[in-house]
This record gives C-alpha cells, sequence and structure tokens, in this order.
C-alpha cells in the first residue's frame, strides 16, 4: 500500500497536447511516420506516470497500439492520455491521438494505445505508487478495462515463461 494518498486522473492528464505536423514528419507514402507518434505518446506517457508517482519511471509494456486512421501533412495532432489505473508500482495510461485539420475543422481519431510504466525509487528499485480515482464514468469504464488487460499480459507472460 503506498504511502501517499490517491490521486484522481486528472492531477496526472495531459489533455490536449498539441504537435503541428510538417513535412519532416511524413514518411514515403505522405503521411505521418507512426514511429514519430508512438515516440511522442511515450513521452507524454511518460510525464502522467510520473505527475502521478512523484518517481522516475520506465516503460514496462506497450500493447494494443491501434493506428485506426492515417495524419497528413497540414494536420494538427492532440495528444490526450490518462492513468486508467495502478498496480504496486505499475501505472496503464491511456492515450488517444486526433488529427485535426487546421483548415475545415475536422477531427479524426488516428490512434489509441496502453503503456505500462513502472516507478523506481533511487536505486532503481521498484517503488508502490499511490491509488488512482476515477472521477467519470468515462475514466470508471478505463479503470475496469485496464484490469482486464492486466490479467491478460499477466497470464501472456506466465504462458511464455512456463516453457
Amino acid at each position: 500500500m503506498p504511502d501517499r494518498p490517491a490521486k484522481p486522473v486528472s492531477a496526472s492528464a495531459v489533455e490536449q497536447h498539441v504537435y503541428k505536423v510538417f513535412p519532416n514528419d511524413m514518411n514515403s507514402h505522405n503521411t505521418v511516420f507512426g514511429g514519430m507518434i508512438m515516440a511522442k505518446c511515450d513521452r507524454l506517457a511518460l510525464v502522467v506516470a510520473e505527475r502521478h508517482s512523484a518517481h522516475v519511471c520506465v516503460t514496462a509494456a506497450v500493447d494494443s497500439i491501434h493506428f485506426r486512421a492515417p495524419a497528413k501533412g497540414n494536420d494538427t495532432l492532440l495528444f490526450n492520455l490518462s492513468l486508467n489505473r495502478s498496480w504496486g508500482s505499475s501505472m496503464e495510461i491511456g492515450a488517444r491521438v486526433e488529427a485535426e485539420n487546421s483548415y475545415t475543422g475536422e477531427v479524426r481519431h488516428i490512434l489509441s494505445a496502453y503503456f505500462t510504466f513502472v516507478a523506481l525509487d533511487e536505486i532503481g528499485k521498484p517503488v508502490d505508487v499511490p491509488q488512482v480515482i476515477p472521477e467519470t464514468d468515462a475514466q470508471k469504464r478505463r479503470f475496469s478495462n485496464a484490469g482486464i488487460r492486466r490479467e491478460g499480459r499477466l497470464k501472456t507472460r506466465e504462458q511464455l515463461t512456463a516453457g
């Protein structure tokens, strides 16, 4: 049990982080390079994890990255990340990225992903983090779904190491 009080999701969330797409962000298909979006999500998920835990954190797992639609030149990317749930030293952070056409205002959901981070103490050992308090119905749903995803991750890890 962590020694600090639980925190609401809103205390660590990154909302509407804006990134303007430029020509150097494009791949050979003339859409935004997916690896760049993934790297930005990982960095912003780190911000969420460290805000929540007040410790240095590291990425332990990335799963369920779904590219739903391409981002294009002249789009503005909108990143939204928040803590879904915490267990001991680990935390699941959900990411949602949208692409906004700056000229028409059209917004498209382009990516969803889940990151697991672990908080570390001064000597690099895992340290307990505060529990998270979901406040809205959507946060409560994500909190519940995070438990299901965690069970799946743990079961997969067990099956892979059993052989």
